[in-house]
């Protein structure tokens, strides 16, 4: 994440987050761990029923009297083994129901939150590279829970029987498994712990390397026109070999620990092994008791030599959530006051009062502005490129926060109104719209979601999106492509004007709006911006003639202030002005820049 306060992200933070998501099933997380417990114990019983089964097996006499005596213990395996496999599989019905919706619950969490963060947060960060951070999220809570239930929970279940009951038999035994284990334990743990930095590189790179693949994906267009594709495919090449490098790095560290972990169990095991012979020897234990301890030592050596494999998981898991977790617990930028009122808007005047705005120190770019609009203008903002006119534009939808000063709609503080209340009173035209990968229908009546399919239509119509629309096979159900690039930009523009149509909302603002259309487009929708206009407080940030000569009043930004306020005719009255300057080097129907 591109900033400079980045929150650090710990185990105990990560396991808050996940809380979030699973304390409202938590009984079903419960009964899973407490299934799967129980299956765990049962499987400690068994090698105890075969331990008697082979001692009465070894036993000398009357085979016709013993044989019923071994069905006994061959049925009460097999009930253990019934009692197994429904709570097994039971098990896995919650788990599938709890894990699914979990991770579920997860993204969601994470879209809500991600999702209100302010611009500058989506400028800062690729899209691709957020994308992956929310999906690594919920697979890491997948694979960190199935290690605790599957892993975790069988292995301490796993390594507390057997020492205890291995130690009634033989606490010899009992206590070099017990060194043995401990030993692996902690050379494991200690490992993992070391590989986490490594396992954190290796996440960053495949974040880099899906952000530039989403980032080239998306700009397939640009790489085709400017015959770039060696370039991208180099730098691309750069980020996977890079990625390829650190995680051949982990694998083989892996593949380290794994061979000194293997050849530690090989060798306990043969000792284990080794004393147990010389007991059944010396008749110190029973045959029964020889294939208990060895049926123990084998469950607890596979279990071991996943160890590794084990706390790898778990900290790989930290590692995948750890960039998500660090969203997460980034502050909004731009956030509701506690005590946010809803805006309500009854004549739409909007007052900016000595406001100024900065990126950070050096970057000033609105210096103590006031402008005041009244109920019902249309008012354009000119001025070079650069000036600050799409910057006034979002403040007052409140993308960014004021440096100082303040915004007033009717009187009420932007700043002290529920954002959302406030953008549902503000329709925008932007210069360049973005549509979603969805039907047309869908796209226009994101104006207002609640609308009709007659007002979506009716809206299309009064902005002249019909004419195209009706060209298509599928007409309004037609899917506009991603970002909607299936469309023209004077197509996308007429389909953000239909929502503006649609949504109605008392103040306007029109960024460029008619910037991509031709003359002939643009002299269609003309009519419906006039009537779109009507009664409403319009911001218009424009560049064509036919636009700006309409607006009741011209406002001639530079440098971040007001240099020039009045009409058309007002401004070309003045000798010097930067407007007339602009208006002299006009060419083709546009003010130039």
């Amino acid at each position: 994440m591109n900033s400079p306060n980045i929150p650090k992200v710990g185990l105990s933070d990560v396991l808050k987050a996940f809380w979030q998501a699973i304390r409202p099933r938590q009984i079903f997380m419960y009964f899973a761990i407490f299934a799967y417990s129980v299956v765990s114990v049962l499987d400690l019983i068994v090698p105890l029923v075969y331990k008697q089964f082979f001692d009465v097996l070894a036993t000398e006499g009357n085979r016709s009297f013993l044989a019923p005596q071994l069905i006994k213990f061959l049925i009460i395996i097999l009930i253990i083994h019934g009692i197994v496999w429904i709570f097994f599989r039971t098990a896995m019905f919650v788990l599938n129901d709890f894990e699914s919706k979990t991770m579920a619950q997860l993204k969601q969490m994470s879209f809500n939150y991600m999702i209100s963060h302010s611009h500058s947060f989506f400028a800062n960060n690729f899209t691709g590279a957020l994308v992956q951070r929310v999906n690594r999220f919920s697979r890491s809570f997948e694979k960190l829970f199935d290690t605790l239930v599957f892993n975790i929970i069988p292995l301490f279940i796993n390594i507390v029987g057997v020492i205890v009951i291995v130690w009634f038999h033989e606490p010899i035994i009992s206590f070099i498994i017990c060194v043995w284990i401990v030993v692996i334990m902690i050379f494991s743990f200690f490992f993992s712990r070391w590989k986490l930095k490594y396992d954190l590189e290796s996440a960053k790179a495949d974040s880099a390397t899906t952000a530039l693949l989403a980032d080239d994906v998306t700009n397939q267009s640009a790489i085709t026109h400017f015959t770039n594709f060696n370039s991208e495919s180099l730098s691309f090449r750069d980020v996977t070999n890079n990625q390829a490098k650190i995680q051949r790095f982990t694998w083989n560290l892996s593949n380290i620990v794994d061979g000194v972990q293997g050849g530690l169990i090989v060798i306990v095991e043969f000792l284990i092994f080794y004393y147990a012979v010389q007991f059944w020897q010396k008749n110190l234990i029973t045959l029964g008791t020889f294939v208990l301890i060895q049926v123990y030592i084998l469950s607890i050596a596979h279990r071991l030599w996943d160890f590794g494999k084990i706390i790898r998981n778990l900290y790989e898991s930290l590692a995948d959530s750890k960039e998500m977790v660090e969203i997460l617990m980034t502050p909004h930028e731009v956030k509701n006051l506690p005590a946010a009122t809803i805006l309500e808007v009854k004549e739409g005047k909007v007052e900016f009062k000595k406001v100024s705005f900065s990126f950070n120190k050096t970057r000033g770019l609105i210096d103590n502005l006031n402008l005041s609009i009244g109920r019902g203008e249309k008012v354009a903002l000119i001025g070079p490129s650069g000036a600050g006119k799409s910057t006034i534009v979002k403040l007052l939808l409140r993308t960014y926060d004021l440096t100082s000063g303040s915004i007033l709609v009717d009187n009420q503080n932007i700043q002290r109104v529920t954002q959302e209340s406030l953008r549902q009173n503000i329709s925008l035209v932007p210069q360049d719209p973005v549509l979603f990968h969805r039907t047309l229908l869908e796209n226009i009546r994101y104006g207002r979601l609640g609308a009709t399919d007659t007002e979506v239509i009716e809206a299309a119509r009064s902005a002249h999106c019909d004419e195209f629309i009706e060209t298509f096979p599928l007409k309004y159900n037609t899917l506009v492509g991603e970002r909607g690039i299936k469309l023209s930009g004077g197509e996308r523009q007429r389909v953000a004007i239909a929502r503006a149509i649609l949504k109605n909302a008392p103040i306007l603002i029109l960024d460029e709006a008619t910037s991509s259309l031709d003359s002939y487009s643009e002299s269609l929708i003309q009519d419906a911006l006039e009537k779109l206009m009507k009664g409403k407080t319009s911001i218009v940030i424009a560049h064509r003639l036919s636009t700006i000569r309409k607006m009741d009043r011209i406002i001639v930004i530079e440098t971040g202030q007001i240099v020039e306020d009045g009409s058309h005719d007002d401004l070309l009255v003045k000798g010097k002005g930067l407007y007339k300057r602009l208006w002299n080097l006009q060419a083709g129907g546009f003010i130039s820049e």
